[in-house]
């Protein structure tokens, strides 16, 4: 096998006794795939009996992209099909003539399932999740978690290995950011890789890539984890990141305070959040609830943390119109109303993601319940405004229709966090 020099450095970390989480990321081109499926496929080879898995965030892209690179990596090795290694399409399990297994699967954080349950029977020796970026945090300490087979009569430690592009996410916040500011756990490794980095790859291929939008060319072509490409942003993403790390934010138990996105009915989830003034100490999430599972919820936590029923705000439009007959006194959030104060904004909705980003960047918040961060930093992301060349009309954010389409999914939790500015404004009918 030639392997590329970053290859090699990658494959010194699989097999020495410290490292136990590495991420191999970068450009595109840089032979990720390749990498992971030659370590997986070497050590089924090597101990006899062992069990990996390759997962990705969907298993239908797993298996149209890397598990081609897999049969790729099998036939430089001189492994034939049917008589080295047997592939059950149904089952996703390659078993070797040596007792060996790789395991294939779906890492998709899917509704029916947030805690991966599904995976609370498997024991591996090891694990390899290309693409990275496009699963969970959660999915990836799940997997890992997952790592004890036979491990002591192998004589090795567990390992996982993650590849990827760069990307705004966990991957970013937890290995490429400390590694660059020296924070990295002992026990975790960043390698940048990239197309440069690979002296097999079609030169056709680099001068397509030197074609792609300036982001892209950041992102694909340089491997730059601090690509900004989109002004509209009304949070930068470390100014996210600092919302789960602003312990300064002191508490205000004159301040509590409870905001509800109610989903529609048979929509994915519930999310309620208390706060202890600026400060959203517990965030729950039920899904699929129906209405007398909402106004349940709403009161549990009310009467958990003593919030008065003038503190809690809830989403009226929709299934949440019928929460003010229920809950008497709480404060009716309605998305597409007037903005207040005569503020120069399309909505009211429009108004609190202004002012929350306003307070979030002024390091005003703190998310202390930290279960549901990637999620929230994926959504916040998508905070953006809209129709930014009209100097005349009324500020403007992207829609939740758009957000939707976006990341595949209503932004239940946003839509919580910013209903909380609602509160802080001056309005006739209430005081605060």
């Amino acid at each position: 096998m030639n392997l590329t020099i970053k290859q090699t450095i990658a494959l010194d970390l699989l097999e020495d006794d410290i490292t136990t989480e590495i991420i191999f990321g970068g450009g595109a081109g840089s032979a990720k795939s390749f990498l992971g499926c030659y370590w997986v496929l070497k050590n089924c080879l090597k101990y006899t009996g062992c069990r990996y898995l390759i997962g990705r965030s969907k298993l239908k892209s797993l298996k149209e992209t890397t598990l081609n690179s897999l049969f790729d990596v099998c036939k430089l090795q001189g492994l034939v099909p049917n008589e080295h290694f047997n592939y059950n399409q149904q089952s996703g399990v390659i078993k070797f003539f040596n007792g060996s297994e790789i395991i294939l699967k779906d890492l998709f954080t899917y509704p029916s399932d947030p805690n991966f349950d599904s995976l609370g029977s498997l024991e591996i020796t090891g694990a390899f999740i290309d693409e990275c970026n496009q699963v969970s945090e959660k999915a990836w300490l799940i997997v890992k978690s997952r790592i004890r087979y036979k491990l002591d009569e192998f004589d090795i430690i567990p390992k996982i290995l993650g590849t990827c592009n760069p990307s705004k996410n966990w991957v970013y916040s937890e290995f490429y950011k400390k590694s660059n500011d020296g924070s990295l756990e002992q026990y975790k490794r960043f390698i940048q890789a990239l197309v440069t980095d690979n002296p097999y790859i079609s030169q056709h291929y680099i001068d397509s890539l030197h074609t792609l939008d300036q982001a892209s060319k950041e992102r694909l072509l340089f491997g730059n984890w601090d690509y900004d490409s989109d002004p509209s942003t009304l949070l930068s993403f470390d100014q996210i990141l600092d919302l789960f790390t602003n312990k300064h934010v002191s508490p205000d138990p004159t301040k509590k305070a409870i905001t509800a996105d109610i989903a529609m009915q048979g929509a994915d989830k519930l999310v309620i959040t208390y706060w202890n003034g600026f400060i959203a100490e517990q965030i729950n999430v039920i899904p699929k609830s129906d209405g007398p599972g909402v106004i349940t919820a709403i009161e549990n936590m009310s009467n958990t943390y003593g919030v008065p029923k003038s503190r809690i705000v809830y989403d009226a439009d929709g299934v949440g119109s019928f929460v003010g007959g229920f809950l008497q006194g709480a404060k009716a959030f309605h998305n597409g109303g007037k903005a207040l104060n005569n503020e120069n904004y399309k909505n009211l909705k429009t108004q609190c993601i202004y002012k929350f980003c306003e307070r979030a960047s002024s390091s005003g918040y703190y998310i202390k319940d930290l279960r549901y961060k990637q999620d929230i930093i994926v959504e916040l992301e998508q905070l953006k405004r809209c129709n930014m060349d009209n100097d005349t009309g009324k500020l403007e954010v992207i829609g939740k229709d758009q957000i939707k389409q976006i990341i595949g999914h209503s932004p239940d939790f946003s839509d919580s966090l910013i209903m909380r500015e609602y509160l802080e404004l001056k309005q006739p009918f209430f005081f605060v």
